[in-house]
């Protein structure tokens, strides 16, 4: 197995370099490449190439390594499939919007929380990611949009060149971010102190651990969290959400707007949209009809929150089916009498398998 160099702290990357037979100044060299997210040593041009060659012969520059990109058909969307070194694989997805670019990081190799409507956990739980692994794709996604600089291929849907940095970053890929919480509070640290990126621009997606979510609450930093949510029952969610069976719905609720008092930030509800045909074709509402419309607002009312509307994102293995507009509509519309702060989220990259639970292991879906 070749040795990652941005793994090495300075003085082992100093020590490795030397051991070569190389001048010290090299190793500063390289270092300053990793950071900047070189996806090999043939890139790093100011290295002879001979050495270059060798490097590339001998170790790998970041923990992972792209080995599928997708691009979106309207071309604000990239999805990368990485490999990790052990032969696991995860995704994450740079999203190019009229505020910014955001990245979509996975947090662990599988997920083990077997939500019904997602593809993520298809094939369990192989292992958490570690800082570096979680912070390397950021560094993917801002050496892909330094690459756009040199050209007009990518357009924010505001219609300007995109040729800024990563400015977001959502933790809502692959896995549940709060299993592996001291991993995911460290990447997000090194990424607001090394990359700038602020706290309030940094969102943690959960289904609901609460034993993490207190830890972010200790912790004490202003980010932005999410709760997955996707029914307005302990019943009905437990039967699309196994995780429910351990940290109910209104104890969810409470330890995340607890969160949310502390930093007054509002909190984000997502919740995703399913129907289900029966034996007659007939689509059947699964968790977004009237009655469960007036039972999330009568969770949500006079709370600092805002709901995101997901209509449900194919995935093969699953048997459901999304709800027509009409119904989607129709549910907003009883959330917004209600006073709750409501929007449709639009998807990105559905075309490319990336959209809200369409993120998987070991599998790329769409066309590069």
């Amino acid at each position: 197995m070749k040795p990652v160099l941005f793994d090495f702290t300075d003085a082992q990357l100093a020590e490795y370099i030397t051991d070569m037979g190389l001048p010290r100044f090299r190793a500063k060299q390289i270092r300053e490449w990793l950071n900047r997210g070189a996806p090999d040593f043939r890139s790093m041009k100011n290295l002879p190439e001979q050495l270059r060659e060798t490097l590339d012969g001998c170790a790998q520059t970041l923990p992972v390594r792209v080995m599928q990109k997708l691009e979106s058909s309207d071309g604000q969307t990239t999805k990368f499939l990485l490999a990790l070194h052990d032969g696991e694989q995860i995704e994450c997805v740079l999203m190019r919007t009229s505020y910014g670019n955001s990245v979509c990081v996975s947090s662990q190799a599988g997920c083990a929380m077997g939500c019904k409507f997602c593809a993520s956990t298809l094939l369990g739980l192989k292992r958490n990611l570690t800082v570096n692994e979680i912070y390397s794709q950021i560094l993917v996604a801002q050496w892909e949009l330094r690459t756009d600089r040199f050209s007009d291929k990518h357009i924010r849907p505001n219609g300007d060149a995109n040729n800024g940095d990563v400015s977001h970053i959502v933790v809502m890929g692959t896995g549940e971010p709060l299993q592996n919480t001291e991993n995911v509070i460290g990447f997000i640290e090194r990424a607001n102190s090394e990359m700038g990126i602020g706290w309030r621009k940094i969102t943690v997606s959960t289904c609901g651990i609460i034993p993490g979510i207190e830890k972010l609450i200790e912790w004490a930093r202003p980010i932005n969290l999410a709760i997955s949510l996707h029914a307005p029952t302990d019943e009905l969610r437990s039967k699309i959400m196994p995780i429910n069976n351990k940290y109910h719905l209104q104890d969810v609720l409470d330890t995340a707007f607890r969160f949310s008092d502390v930093h007054n930030r509002q909190l984000m509800i997502e919740y995703i949209l399913l129907a289900v045909r029966d034996e007659n074709g007939d689509t059947q509402l699964l968790n977004c009809t009237a009655e469960h419309a007036e039972k999330l607002a009568e969770l949500l009312r006079g709370k600092n929150c805002m709901v995101n509307l997901i209509p449900w994102n194919t995935v093969d293995e699953r048997d459901f089916v999304s709800p027509s507009g009409n119904a989607v509509h129709r549910f907003q519309d009883i959330l917004i009498k209600n006073g709750i702060h409501t929007r449709i989220r639009r998807e990105r990259g559905n075309d490319i398998g990336s959209a809200c639970g369409q993120l998987r292991l070991n599998h790329a879906k769409g066309k590069q």
